[in-house]
């Protein structure tokens, strides 16, 4: 029997009817297809990269940048929604800042500038920078692999204005019209802040649209240091052959850019739930992921990786239930009765 037949019998084959566990058992699937071999415990690490955003300035959030370093530092100590929910779930987890705009530093030290630049004005970062996010995206996906053991890694985010980043990296990849992917993000749900947040983004990606060849130009050009690391982290755990999961809207487009550059990515990438954002969709389209297939609809808008979270509680809900229930082998039941138990 190949992997594929035997990931199938494992699945099929438990005493219930079939495909009645619906999407978790189509996403357990995948995960054991990445995986390439069958694991008996689900190992995960969450990774959080936290960064300031230069785009704060032309007024797209509501709120001051310094909450960027006073939530990762919450983050840090256990008193933030995500340290909340991966100690319930006893998921391991780092904080890393990789651009925090302040003097003090939350988690581990990997700061590749005081934030990014205002891309309205310049690039967000330079080659250098933009190069140097990449590495530390691919370091801390190898520390929760071969240093935590994990087979599988979420991903979370904190960075004040990082959906106007993102929405601008979805905007630059697609063309879709800065009206189908901007949200109000943080912010109070008012229409001038919509507004305008929609025409920062247009008019940044139309100053750097001549620059863009790659994905990683996008990235680089208006982009933050928390979805180039993010990216990065992505592609790295495909090479390795490791799942991962998507958070919400941040990680989605990072999640695109990830599947843009390298498309093996696609198959290791597993969604959790539907951000409130209105670009959520396309970015997880983009990867091959339709929207009916993300398991979680509760109108989530938190970010840190708090749906990654929850979705890594329900693959392991999954692997227990899968590797411990009864098989249909074991009913020794004639045939007509097989039938109508896997028909109930």
């Amino acid at each position: 029997m190949d992997y594929r037949a035997e990931v199938d019998n494992l699945i099929n084959g438990a005493a219930k009817p079939p495909n009645s566990l619906g999407l978790l058992e189509k996403l357990f699937k995948k995960l054991l297809y990445a995986w390439g071999t069958m694991h008996p415990e689900i190992k995960p690490y969450h990774l959080i990269f936290a960064a300031d955003n230069g785009v704060v300035e032309e007024g797209v959030v509501d709120f001051p940048s310094e909450i960027t370093y006073l939530q990762a530092q919450n983050m840090v100590d256990g008193r933030a929604a995500i340290s909340c929910f991966c100690k319930a779930n006893h998921v391991p987890y780092s904080v890393i800042d990789i651009g925090i705009n302040n003097t003090k530093t939350a988690g581990i030290y990997r700061r590749v500038a005081p934030g990014t630049r205002n891309f309205m004005k310049t690039e967000a970062m330079t080659q250098a920078e933009f190069d140097e996010a990449w590495r530390v995206g691919e370091e801390m996906a190898g520390y929760a692999i071969d240093t935590q053991g994990a087979n599988l890694v979420s991903f979370g985010e904190m960075g004040i204005g990082n959906t106007t980043t993102s929405s601008a990296v979805l905007h630059a990849m697609t063309g879709i019209l800065p009206e189908f992917v901007v949200g109000y993000g943080a912010s109070a749900p008012t229409t001038d802040m919509l507004k305008r947040k929609c025409v920062v983004v247009a008019k940044g990606v139309e100053r750097h649209r001549e620059t863009f060849r790659r994905i990683e130009d996008i990235l680089r050009c208006v982009g933050g240091f928390d979805i180039v690391a993010i990216c990065a982290g992505m592609t790295e755990c495909a090479k390795r052959k490791i799942p991962f999961v998507i958070d919400g809207f941040i990680t989605a487009v990072a999640f695109a850019c990830a599947s843009r550059i390298n498309r093996d990515v696609e198959a290791y990438g597993l969604p959790s739930h539907m951000s409130k954002e209105p670009g959520m969709g396309y970015a997880l389209l983009l990867g091959n992921i339709l929207a009916d297939d993300v398991p979680i609809r509760a109108n989530m808008a938190l970010g840190e990786g708090t749906g990654a979270v929850l979705m890594v509680a329900m693959l392991r809900t999954m692997a227990y239930t899968m590797y411990t229930m009864a098989r249909l082998a074991d009913f020794e039941v004639s045939s007509p009765d097989a039938q109508h138990l896997t028909a109930i």
